[in-house]
């Protein structure tokens, strides 16, 4: 399927654009092709600019639970526009969300708003290190915490190894301060505490991995990474800007009941709109300037726009119905998906939590990022395609999520299922 008027910016775009795009992953790279350049949205459908209709399960990759273009959203821009796009002060509306979030995180005791999730685990990092006046900092291969230096580090061989950088551009002396363990391995985070038992300041965790795949967490781990930071005196920091508000109004600590020393905040927060946040105990929060000596700034940050649109969005997510229907949609698209790959003797295995879900191919378990890496690439670009053609818009990675907003039929969750079926009996064949 071609898309001409598509295939022609993204020549324009290239010219001028790194690549064409503005976020990696909008390259489809991994799926080859070019990309569909998108001129609007409604509910949970997207249009491009040929004017073909797609099922969006991207939702801009989360924020957009409600839906493109929810009205209530579009009303609260609407009358924010109306006084001012910003101020650089504060605004009643800014006082509004913290104390909203707070409601909903009981760990958030004080929190600041930022533009974005990168700043905001940029941020919770930096603040960790000043709190416990340390340097190292832990993550889990395959969890990413968007593009900060000290957080973009791969794993040596050996857990506890030093890791080396994983960009470039990145200082080795910066990634030199981060270890990598596996998730879902215990031992593996008790390795590292061994090798570096009175310098690591904290250990920053996807709850519920959403960057090389959904992988949740197994039973047990994340309880157990709480103890080990908390008998060493390291803060668990826990990068819920995907899953906050998505899998539980209280995210994915109310969901396992968990209570982390800092949170990092976005997506959904800022109801499609650029915004993020940081929080967590008040002690530590504390030493953020103007009040104590750790500097952070936005001109931006907490702007009327997004700050409007962040409060429609959570307002609307108050009642706890309105996550048993997004669970219920879930599981509606992965049992049709499961089904069909044991109809067609496809090997695969669908990973998912509440809305947000990935279909691995050519794997029949994935638990963490090794076992991620070993599903089968190239069948997964074939039924991207395939489901492109058929209207479907599925995330162009292997290693992406796929999400479901309240704006999803049931109707269009079946459609999508036979449109992986049509494509999985031809793909049996060969």
């Amino acid at each position: 399927m071609s898309g001409d008027q598509s295939d022609a910016l993204f020549e324009r775009a290239r010219r001028k654009i790194p690549g064409g795009v503005n976020s990696p992953v909008r390259a489809w790279k991994a799926v080859g092709g070019s990309p569909r350049f998108m001129a609007r949205g409604s509910g949970s459908r997207i249009y491009d600019v040929d004017g073909r209709a797609y099922i969006d399960f991207v939702c801009s990759w989360g924020p957009l639970i409600l839906g493109h273009a929810h009205p209530q959203i579009v009303a609260a821009v609407q009358r924010a526009l109306e006084s001012g796009t910003t101020f650089g002060a504060p605004t009643e509306g800014e006082v509004e969300l913290a104390e909203l979030v707070s409601q909903r995180f009981p760990a958030v005791e004080k929190l600041r708003l930022v533009s974005s999730g990168t700043e905001a685990t940029m941020s919770a990092i930096r603040l960790a290190r000043a709190f416990t006046k340390r340097s190292r900092i832990v993550k889990f291969d395959g969890c990413y915490h968007g593009h900060v230096d000290a957080l973009l580090a791969r794993s040596g061989s050996g857990v506890a190894s030093l890791s080396l950088p994983d960009s470039a551009g990145v200082l080795p002396a910066f990634a030199a301060e981060t270890s990598v363990a596996a998730f879902n391995n215990v031992a593996g985070l008790e390795a590292v505490f061994r090798q570096y038992p009175e310098s690591i300041a904290a250990v920053i965790v996807e709850p519920i991995c959403g960057n090389m795949g959904v992988i949740p967490p197994a039973l047990g781990f994340l309880a157990a990474v709480r103890e080990v930071t908390r008998s060493h005196g390291a803060l668990l920091i826990f990068d819920e800007v995907i899953t906050g508000f998505r899998v539980a109004a209280g995210g994915a600590q109310e969901l396992f009941k968990m209570r982390p020393d800092l949170t990092c905040l976005g997506k959904i927060l800022g109801g499609g709109l650029p915004l993020g946040a940081f929080g967590g105990r008040a002690e530590i929060m504390d030493l953020l300037a103007p009040d104590g000596p750790v500097y952070q700034a936005g001109t931006l940050s907490g702007n009327p726009l997004a700050v409007s649109a962040g409060l429609a969005t959570l307002r609307a997510l108050a009642d706890p119905g309105v996550y048993q229907v997004l669970e219920e949609k879930g599981a509606r698209l992965q049992q049709g998906l499961e089904s069909t790959l044991r109809g067609h003797h496809l090997p695969g295995v669908v990973n998912r939590q509440g809305s947000m879900l990935t279909l691995f191919f050519g794997v029949e378990r994935v638990r963490d990022a090794d076992e991620a890496r070993r599903c089968d690439k190239e069948r997964f670009a074939r039924f991207f395609h395939a489901l492109l053609s058929r209207g479907i818009y599925w995330p162009p990675s292997p290693f992406e999520t796929a999400f479901v907003s309240l704006s999803h039929e049931m109707e269009e969750i079946d459609r999508t299922v036979d449109a992986f079926d049509a494509w999985a009996r031809e793909e049996s064949r060969g």
